[in-house]
């Protein structure tokens, strides 16, 4: 299974039901997680369940037990357990999955970037948004927030020196931007080197950012990251894997979005309704 194939699997097996409400079935979760018999699958179900109580959320709301007719091997069906799943049920399965498989890594980024897109569009304060300047100077404060986290966690990996920190930001804007690094995106968006790239990302690159800030910072935490060269290739894969989640959304890639008017210039007005 290839890392181009993965992201396209998660989609390919979610369901809606009559009322367009997206779902998705446990057991075609647990193949698509290399899991072949379901029984070793149940108790990561379990797990994640408990962590869906902890979190504060109603269980009953994300995991639904239920039967559900699969085909056996002789080609007869039978109705066996399983489960129906939200988007953050799946995302706290797959965070307690197994982690030496490469697909559940691959999991782990795409439902945590769907979890997190979908809690900045529920978010109350950003649903009152109604303009672009008004996103963006939003976005602009979770990104600045989220590199402060970023950067302690990437410290704590062993990037210390201001350059070593410049050459593990490079790594994940070239997993996000298709190999360009920050030089070439301000080439390729036609900015001066004086001219920070973040102050010039409209909200949906902008957003982009937030989610890769956000996952390498959560992953290089989790997995005890050590080393200038495993973060830098963390913060790379990260990156390339938020472009695949673009890219599967039907998105445009970030390198492809026009530059915004630099931030600062945006009215008070707008900054002032955010208070």
């Amino acid at each position: 299974m290839t890392s181009q194939q993965a992201p396209t699997l998660f989609e390919q097996i979610r369901k809606s039901d009559e009322n367009g409400n997206e779902f998705w079935s446990a057991r075609d979760l647990a193949k698509v997680l290399e899991y072949t018999e379901y029984r070793n699958f149940k108790p990561v179900i379990k797990k994640a369940r408990e962590a869906c109580k902890q979190s504060g959320q109603l269980v009953e709301n994300h995991f639904v037990h239920l039967h559900e007719m699969v085909v056996i091997g002789s080609g007869a069906s039978r109705e066996l357990e399983s489960a129906r799943l939200s988007r953050y049920a799946c995302y706290l399965i797959v965070q307690n999955a197994d982690p030496a498989k490469e697909v559940v890594a691959l999991g782990q980024t795409y439902f945590a970037v769907q979890t997190r897109l979908q809690e900045i569009r529920q978010m109350e304060e950003y649903n009152r948004l109604n303009t672009e300047d008004e996103k963006r100077v939003f976005l602009r404060g979770e990104l600045t927030r989220n590199n402060l986290l970023l950067a302690e966690a990437a410290k704590t990996a062993g990037v210390v020196e201001p350059i070593d920190y410049a050459i593990f930001q490079n790594h994940g804007y070239m997993g996000l931007y298709g190999g360009l690094d920050a030089k070439a995106i301000r080439e390729r968006k036609g900015l001066k080197k004086s001219q920070n790239l973040p102050d010039h990302m409209g909200s949906s690159e902008l957003a982009a950012n937030v989610f890769r800030a956000t996952q390498t910072d959560d992953k290089l935490r989790r997995e005890n990251i050590a080393g200038k060269d495993r973060a830098n290739q963390t913060h790379f894969e990260v990156g390339a894997r938020v472009r695949q989640t673009i890219q599967e959304l039907g998105g445009t890639m970030p390198e492809n979005l026009p530059p915004a008017e630099n931030i600062g210039k945006i009215g008070k007005g707008s900054r002032k309704r955010l208070r």
